[in-house]
């Protein structure tokens, strides 16, 4: 009988073996692993010797080249497509390109900013750049060597070639070429002649994140580090009267308990330790403010609508002559609630406090504001400030805001050590920054059997729209248009939330052009299109969206998803929508299963411009369609007193993964330059599936998440 064989397992193996505790059965063994355990790279990159020509760039005399990727890589694979688009221009083998996270830097790079879905959009042009210039000075050096004009030199794949057919690689003239100067003025290439951008490219860190080796901030550790939890107010409006740490003192591990405002730190040797620490701290709180609960939300978001006070965004025509002349008006109130942003990696961050300088490290998504925010809480001056990024477990707009960085800056400050903040997901859950809770009322005047008027009116907490979004879809499509909002300011701190603005609005719209379709009896598809025949050839510079490359996307979703052809028993919505430069159409596949939906398919059409890496881009819309379907479907947060009535994942309710449809993707193919893809594709998917609901039970759908509004005897309707 054979021994027992004896295996190791890494973290990334722990959820799928920690039933062994408990006498279970381990079933996943990491195969990569298993089958290839002492895989190394064919060359260390690390301990080549490598020249600086740039911020971007460095090569080294073997011909290697590390690329810096400027921008935080928060999964929507920057790091990835950004040093892509340097290697095509720079004319290099992508598999002799390294590439490693650039630290912040406002001097070298610009918009360091993981937000909005802009940083390839803004970085197109730069980064393409920096990879030409780059190429035509290796090209001047070997063109110096060679005692040749170099108009008569060319590069390819990391070779220089001249008009004699005599080579040199880019690593035989490095030293030289950094010396030179930099040209102005570079030849880009055409898109015909990309090898590299529009070709898929695995992620840069996958071998990181698949073996676990050291990546997101939660891994990063430095010599005399203390962890630290840190108790906040159990409710927004609540405030810090008293503490007692007697009992926290005496867990085993915790070295210091340090008042800072209205919060209580607990520093340990270890992240157990300082949340069991936290967790023996008795605190008395008070109430200063009101503390909210979400029947008050309603009512005042209630009360907005129904007042004649609001903020006009945009108006056409006249959309109050178009009411009163209409055959028909139709309105609708859609209602969303709070979402926290449930990043697999809770909040963390390090910082390291000292004389000399401020050493922070760990996962963000505007490092500029945070380094300009911790040097006004420190008295510090920017430049002393130096700022590491790690790759980021999730961030969806959450790690916008760096009050988790801004904390560990003061507790180290305080206790005069190095610390890194680290929440628990209780944490995260319940001091977080939310979606904001919202209620949009549309109505639209009817005529005819045309659409002469629109007026969207907003109710939010502490405000959500901005001036984009008035002039985004159906903007210039309807002669009679208004867009209106009105806020209440709540003490509960909101912000945004993957595709901020438009992850509700977009399914707010999305089914009420539905419902106006069937009111004409038009077919919801054909009506889109008729209505972006007005703005096609607008003259409005207002106007944000293209009406041709819209009405390219919903024709190419409708044709691949097979519009109007579903086999019996499946029924089909359509949604459009067009934001962070992007245009976006969905059709969703649903079935009835014990009298409640089910998604089974989505089909996106997705017209981003040029597609620098197809696998991430499918990769991003897939993901950014599940969680449109995972939140309209289920997602909710209410308050009760000030307290978030969820604190983990066992009463939150998120997609299940038996319960994600199939998603197919297909790209407008076009030359254009990119747009933004980590959000786009969340909007229309909350209106895809809400139409093929009603077109499976005959309900529409105005309130999410909609499966608990299907459980209710009654629905709310309008």
């Amino acid at each position: 009988m054979e021994s027992p064989k004896k295996y190791s397992f890494s973290r990334r193996n722990f959820l799928k073996t920690s039933a062994l505790a408990s006498g279970g059965i381990m079933i996943g063994f990491n195969l990569l692993s298993a089958c290839k355990p002492n895989v190394t790279p064919s060359v260390d990159v690390e301990n080549l010797n490598f020249n600086d020509f740039n911020a971007f760039i460095k090569i080294s005399k073997e011909g290697y080249v590390t690329i810096f990727s400027p921008n935080p890589e928060i999964g929507q694979g920057v790091k990835t497509s950004m040093p892509m688009i340097i290697a095509e221009e720079l004319d290099v083998e992508w598999n002799k390109v390294h590439v490693a996270q650039g630290k912040y830097n406002n001097k070298e790079y610009q918009r360091q900013v993981a937000g909005g879905s802009q940083s390839i959009r803004f970085g197109w042009d730069a980064l393409r750049q920096t990879g030409a210039t780059t190429k035509q000075m290796l090209i001047n050096a070997a063109a110096i060597k060679w005692n040749v004009d170099a108009a008569t030199c060319s590069a390819s794949k990391g070779v220089i070639t001249n008009a004699k057919g005599e080579t040199l690689g880019y690593g035989d003239v490095v030293n030289e070429a950094a010396l030179l100067e930099v040209p102005e003025n570079v030849t880009l290439k055409k898109p015909s002649e990309y090898t590299i951008i529009g070709k898929s490219a695995t992620n840069v860190d996958l071998d990181k994140i698949v073996t676990g080796k050291p990546l997101f901030g939660l891994d990063y550790v430095a010599e005399g580090m203390q962890y630290v939890s840190v108790l906040r107010p159990p409710a927004f409006g609540q405030t810090l009267a008293s503490f007692d740490d007697t009992e926290a003192k005496k867990v085993n591990g915790v070295s210091q308990v340090i008042k800072f405002g209205d919060k209580v730190a607990v520093l340990a040797s270890n992240t157990w330790a300082a949340m069991k620490g936290k967790k023996a701290i008795k605190a008395t709180w008070v109430s200063n403010e009101k503390l909210e609960s979400t029947d008050d939300h309603d009512k005042m978001l209630t009360k907005i609508l129904n007042s004649n006070k609001s903020e006009v965004r945009r108006e056409d025509g006249n959309v109050k002559k178009a009411f009163s002349k209409a055959d028909k008006v139709i309105e609708r109130t859609y209602h969303s609630p709070f979402l926290p942003h449930n990043c697999l990696e809770p909040m963390n961050f390090y910082a390291n406090v000292t004389a000399e300088k401020v050493h922070l490290v760990g996962p963000i998504q505007t490092p500029q504001w945070t380094v300009g925010n911790v040097a006004q809480l420190l008295k510090r001056k920017p430049e002393e400030i130096e700022l590491e990024m790690t790759r980021m477990g999730g961030g969806f707009g959450r790690r916008l805001y760096g009050d988790f960085a801004m904390e560990a800056a003061e507790v180290s400050l305080l206790s005069n050590k190095p610390v890194k903040v680290v929440f628990s997901r209780e944490d995260d859950m319940t001091d977080g920054i939310y979606r904001p809770a919202i209620k949009y009322r549309i109505a639209a005047s009817i005529k005819d059997n045309k659409i002469t008027g629109y007026h969207l009116k907003e109710a939010a907490i502490n405000g959500n729209m901005y001036g984009l979004i008035p002039n985004f879809f159906p903007a210039g499509c309807i002669p009679n248009y208004k867009v209106s909002t009105g806020n209440y300011q709540s003490n509960i701190t909101t912000g945004a939330w993957r595709a901020p603005y438009t992850n509700f609005l977009a399914f707010a719209e999305q089914s009420f052009f539905d419902e106006l379709a069937d009111e004409i009896g038009k077919d919801a598809v054909q009506l889109r299109i008729d209505l972006l025949q007005n703005v096609k050839n607008t003259e409005d510079k207002n106007i944000e969206y293209s009406g041709k490359r819209m009405e390219d996307t919903i024709k190419l979703a409708a044709e691949k998803g097979g519009w109007g052809k579903a086999k019996e028993g499946v029924y089909q919505g359509f949604s459009a929508y067009y934001s962070h430069n992007t245009h976006v159409a969905e059709l969703a596949e649903v079935v009835i299963k014990n009298d409640l939906p089910v998604v089974t398919k989505v089909v996106a059409a997705v017209d981003c411009g040029i597609v620098v890496n197809p696998t991430g881009a499918k990769n991003q819309v897939e993901g950014g369609v599940l969680d449109g379907i995972g939140h309209a479907m289920y997602g909710d947060l209410t308050f009760k007193d000030g307290k978030p009535s969820n604190k983990n994942f066992d009463t939150y309710r998120l997609i299940r993964m038996n319960e994600t449809p199939k998603v197919e993707v297909h790209f407008v193919e076009n030359e254009l330059s990119p747009t933004g893809l980590g959000e786009p594709g969340l909007p229309p998917a909350g209106g895809a599936v809400a139409n093929a609901i009603h077109k499976a039970l005959g309900n529409r759908m105005y309130k999410q998440p909609f499966i608990a509004e299907l459980k209710k005897e009654e629905n709310i309707v309008g």
